[in-house]
């Protein structure tokens, strides 16, 4: 089962994050709070979007899919950037991430979006196969580019 978060959900959320960034082998990169998810997500301008992935027997979450919008310029209409998707490693199998993305191609489907979008490791096979079999493409043409901490801090005071 697949629902829209809600508030009471900003503690699983979070310790799913965290169980991402573990998965990413990048635990100490995981630094938002409850606080900060709860802002972002319910807070009074909302920036970001979840939904919770249910056992189906139990109703215990077991993942969750965490997005927000981006727009094309091009196709000129909005799509959806899928900034986390994670199921526990205990639940894989089941469907929960085919069903999350297919909620968020609903999504996209009825409002009119164009893309949906994400990016993946490129250590991680099952990811990347999971991914094609449901018909996604790499963009590997395009290469991606961050700026944090004391770059960002640097380039923000010129």
């Amino acid at each position: 089962m697949i629902r829209t978060a809600t508030p009471a959900d900003i503690p699983v959320i979070h310790a799913l994050v965290r169980a991402l960034a573990e998965y990413e082998k990048a635990p100490d990169e995981a630094r938002a709070t409850p606080e900060q998810l709860h802002e972002a997500l319910f807070g009074p301008h909302p920036a970001a979007y979840a939904h919770i992935a249910e056992d189906d027997t139990t109703g215990e979450p077991v993942g969750f899919a965490l997005w927000f919008l981006n727009f094309s310029t091009w196709r000129g209409v909005h799509g959806i950037y899928l900034e986390d998707l994670f199921v526990l490693p205990t639940a894989r199998g089941a469907g929960h991430g085919k069903a999350l993305l297919t909620e968020l191609a609903r999504i996209c489907v009825q409002r009119g979006y164009q893309r949906l979008e994400w990016s993946v490791l490129d250590w991680n096979a099952p990811s990347i196969a999971f991914y094609e079999s449901l018909g996604a493409r790499a963009q590997d043409e395009w290469t991606v580019y961050r700026l944090t901490d004391g770059a960002l801090a640097e380039l923000g005071r010129q």
